[in-house]
């Protein structure tokens, strides 16, 4: 028996990751972000995005690819495995995988979801595999916002009490 906590198998490399969604019920819901610090609009947007399928995978950038975004010399604040971990506790997330490179498409052409979603600050015609999720017949969702919080902000507001 592991010590390890059941929510530690929804944690899954991108070279088994094909295989893992496979095993996932559809239609299958595909998000992606950093989900730096967690805070409630990453939860309430993930539990929207479930409750569009019957499985959801989150893919989210790796420590190297946040930095690329431009978000700050000390982004991510919480490493890959930690973020990871949070997200594969909730109750909403079905599959956690990771990408290094800029942008999840490599993730998103190997689950074909059903249904990419992404927060509300994003136009659909902006996602990332929009148009590869239309070619199959899938949609592409776009998340508006009901509790506007943000890792940024939430940083910059500790920094400011110091």
């Amino acid at each position: 028996m592991s010590d390890s906590p059941e929510f530690e198998n929804r944690i899954c490399e991108p070279q088994r990751f094909r295989e893992a969604v496979a095993r996932l019920p559809r239609p299958l819901v595909f998000t992606n972000g950093c989900f730096d610090v967690l805070h409630r609009g990453h939860v309430t947007y993930l539990a929207q995005a479930r409750a569009l399928g019957a499985s959801l995978v989150v893919a989210v950038n790796s420590d190297e690819s946040v930095r690329r975004l431009g978000k700050g010399p000390d982004r991510p604040v919480n490493g890959l495995g930690d973020r990871m971990a949070l997200l594969a506790a909730l109750a909403s997330v079905d599959l956690v995988t990771w990408f290094d490179e800029d942008t999840p498409i490599a993730r998103i052409l190997e689950s074909r979801p059903d249904i990419l979603v992404k927060g509300g600050d994003w136009h659909p015609d902006n996602i990332v595999g929009g148009r590869e999720v239309g070619s199959w017949g899938g949609k592409v969702v776009s998340l508006p916002f009901l509790h506007e919080r943000s890792t940024t902000a939430l940083i910059d507001r500790i920094r400011s009490t110091r």
